[in-house]
């Protein structure tokens, strides 16, 4: 968190609690959550992310690690869902390829 310049640790909490609620809404396993915290710390850790995008890499890292941990991992819709629609699948999935990267 100390090379981020808009985010701070109140909104790292505030959207690891969201992901406790989406992965709960989901019934993933509990894998699914560390492995998904673990993709968010190392993305964070290497790249800057602005407050507008911090949900965005929030969910993109439960999408990456249900794909992982999951035998059927929820859909790209479903997380486009889950946002209310404030990222469109086409943002979930640029994302998906940088954090990948």
């Amino acid at each position: 968190m100390q090379r981020q310049t808009d985010i701070n640790e109140r909104m790292r909490s505030i959207l690891n609690d969201w992901l406790i609620e989406v992965h709960l809404k989901f019934k993933l396993r509990p894998e699914t959550l560390f492995l998904c915290f673990q993709l968010i710390d190392r993305f964070l850790q290497d790249n800057v992310v602005n407050r507008q995008r911090l949900q965005l890499v929030g969910v993109t890292g439960m999408m990456l690690a249900s794909k992982y941990e999951e035998i059927y991992p929820p859909e790209v819709r479903d997380f486009v869902y889950i946002c209310d629609n404030a990222y469109t699948r086409e943002q979930i999935l640029e994302m998906e390829q940088l954090m990948l990267g």
